[in-house]
């Protein structure tokens, strides 16, 4: 039995059963002496194994010499996490780390039945987990008494205030009692939690077990350059290839993720989505088909994936850029945790290549470049997993080797390894031809002049100016979801409640293939092929283009004629207003005027 030095014995044998072997920085550093009973201040990174830490440095203070816990009629313990998931998560881990004790672990998180938990705290919980809203609301409620409280811990502090936390977190600490420890977890430490640390700990230690060198060690950033219509085909072949038990794909909006969802699946992908549009009930359900097995692939936005913890996550690819260095540690921090290796795959249209390498060096990260696996070298991928198989090498017993004798006796070797290959393959999407991204694509991201478009045809689309429409945001949705080039897309004209578009005609039937058969883009915008030019582009490119503006003209003699435009469309009057003199005795427009006293009525 491996011998964690400081550890209580009851949580010693339980982590031997987990198979843990040594214990990680952090969790080293919770057990030092001189923080055995008093407040602390600790900051480590994601994925730290920060829930067994504190797991472990609250032990003494709720088991004191005793190896199980009794009956208890308050709480002893309270937690408090920034997410459901999150709370779920901590839960879960000291369900396994204190389950040798006989703790009893409740959860407060919202989206929950509040009815149940009230009853699960009345039937006796050691340990309270919830999230800071629900945990106030049972505390208003009088369901969840804090009068036995004797440690409480903050599970990412920063992240809570971030998110709006403060008031809540300061009720709940206001609520319990004075004498308790008081435990406080953040990856960073900004000024905000140094001042809720002055307030509500005595004498915190302060405990920083990461630095900047050593930020996501176990993660290798890899950048893949695309062009922005192969982006998604991308995706496809950095899973195929990599071929990981989890995955998570980060996009930045809903609208991206339902749209990847679908296609993914399509392709044979087991995928769940994760935001915020989905109910609690349908996350949970989200998040347990990738932890036993049912799904692979979780499509995501940052908010809904915060916080969440999938053991075999091996690999996080970045759909949409992360805005921010933050953004882009707090996505690819849910790989290559508690010292497991993962991989960070950036999708990095060739464009935004700059921008990707200045947030990379923000956040003194060194990542691999280089072109997303081609076709050919995930079908390579695939075979070298099929040879090293352990079922092309495990002795074959008696039933097997009769059944192999009969194969042999029907068919011939190479008939039957290739039968063996197809139905390997079968089972997986096929990988995408992909543009190769050069220099010469430079030419591309140069603007392009749209006068003189040539060979054109006409779209008109379901959305205006009612709609919110902007070309701004219609060309790349064009660009990416029909498979047409940027320099294929010429005038954009948007009306109140349609938007016409000109497609270079080399474009014309790959756009409609990619349209096909429903005629929508984004699921919601039907898309129909004109015969010939709108009648309104008509009338506008055959309007006279004058570079002086519609509300000013000259005079001959070099004087500004101001006209105003009514229904008529004629000047309101030809000759210029002469300022007017103020009278004597009024003060000049430029002078503040004087308010006159008013008179006291009386009845």
């Amino acid at each position: 039995m491996t011998v964690f030095e400081g550890v209580v014995p009851t949580l010693a044998q339980a982590l031997t059963k987990r198979g843990y072997e040594n214990l990680t920085p952090v969790q080293i550093a919770v057990l030092a002496p001189e923080l055995d009973g008093v407040d602390a201040l600790v900051s480590a990174q994601t994925g730290s194994g920060k829930t067994v830490a504190f797991g472990l440095a609250i032990a003494p203070t709720l088991l004191g010499k005793k190896e199980k816990l009794s009956y208890a009629a308050v709480p002893a313990a309270l937690i408090i996490a920034p997410t459901r998931e999150l709370a779920l998560q901590v839960k879960r881990e000291l369900e396994w780390l204190y389950g040798d004790a006989g703790a009893q672990i409740a959860s407060c998180v919202g989206g929950m039945d509040m009815r149940a938990e009230r009853r699960a705290l009345e039937g006796g919980a050691h340990i309270v987990v919830g999230t800071p809203g629900r945990l106030r609301d049972h505390i208003e409620r009088r369901s969840l008494n804090l009068e036995g409280i004797k440690a409480v811990v903050l599970d990412e502090a920063d992240e809570m205030l971030d998110l709006g936390f403060r008031d809540e977190l300061e009720f709940i600490l206001g609520s319990s009692p004075d004498d308790r420890r008081t435990l406080m977890f953040s990856a960073t430490v900004p000024r905000s939690i140094a001042s809720l640390a002055t307030r509500y700990q005595k004498d915190a230690v302060r405990v920083a077990v990461t630095t900047d060198q050593k930020q996501h060690s176990d993660i290798e950033y890899r950048g893949f350059l695309v062009a922005p219509n192969d982006q998604e085909n991308a995706i496809i072949n950095v899973l195929r290839f990599y071929e990981a038990k989890n995955a998570i794909v980060f996009c930045n909006t809903r609208a991206t993720v339902n749209h990847m969802t679908a296609r993914f699946n399509n392709r044979g992908f087991s995928v769940v989505a994760l935001s915020g549009e989905l109910s609690q009930n349908e996350r949970t359900h989200a998040l347990q088909a990738m932890r036993d097995g049912r799904a692979r692939v979780c499509i995501a936005t940052d908010v809904a994936a915060r916080g969440i913890d999938l053991p075999n996550l091996e690999l996080v690819i970045h759909a949409d850029l992360p805005k921010n260095q933050e953004s882009l540690l707090h996505r690819s921090g849910r790989t290559g945790r508690a010292g497991r290796k993962g991989v960070s795959a950036l999708i990095v249209p060739f464009r935004a290549r700059n921008r990707t390498e200045r947030m990379l060096r923000n956040a003194k990260i060194d990542a691999t470049w280089g072109n997303p696996p081609s076709a050919d070298e995930v079908l390579k991928r695939d075979n070298e997993r099929f040879l090293s198989d352990p079922a092309l090498t495990e002795t074959l017993n008696e039933s097997e080797t009769a059944f192999a004798n009969d194969l042999l006796a029907q068919h011939s070797p190479e008939q039957i390894a290739g039968a063996l290959v197809r139905m390997y393959r079968a089972g997986r999407s096929a990988p995408e031809e992909l543009r190769v991204v050069s220099g010469a694509d430079a030419r591309e991201a140069a603007p392009h002049n749209r006068k003189g478009f040539g060979d054109s045809v006409w779209f008109s689309l379901s959305i205006g100016f009612k709609q919110k429409a902007e070309a701004r945001w219609l060309l790349p949705m064009l660009v990416k979801a029909g498979k047409l080039k940027k320099h294929e897309i010429g005038a954009i004209k948007i009306l109140q409640s349609v938007t016409y578009i000109e497609v270079a005609a080399g474009g014309v039937s790959r756009f409609t293939d990619a349209i096909s058969p429903t005629m929508k883009l984004e699921k919601t915008i039907t898309v129909s092929k004109l015969d010939g030019v709108p009648e309104i582009v008509k009338e506008d490119r055959e309007k006279p283009h004058d570079a002086k503006k519609p509300y000013k003209s000259r005079k001959p003699d070099g004087k500004r004629k101001f006209t105003h435009r009514g229904s008529d469309d004629k000047p309101r009057d030809d000759k210029p207003r002469k300022p007017r003199k103020p009278k004597v005795g009024q003060p000049s427009s430029g002078a503040p005027k004087r308010k006159k006293p008013k008179k006291n009525k009386q009845a």
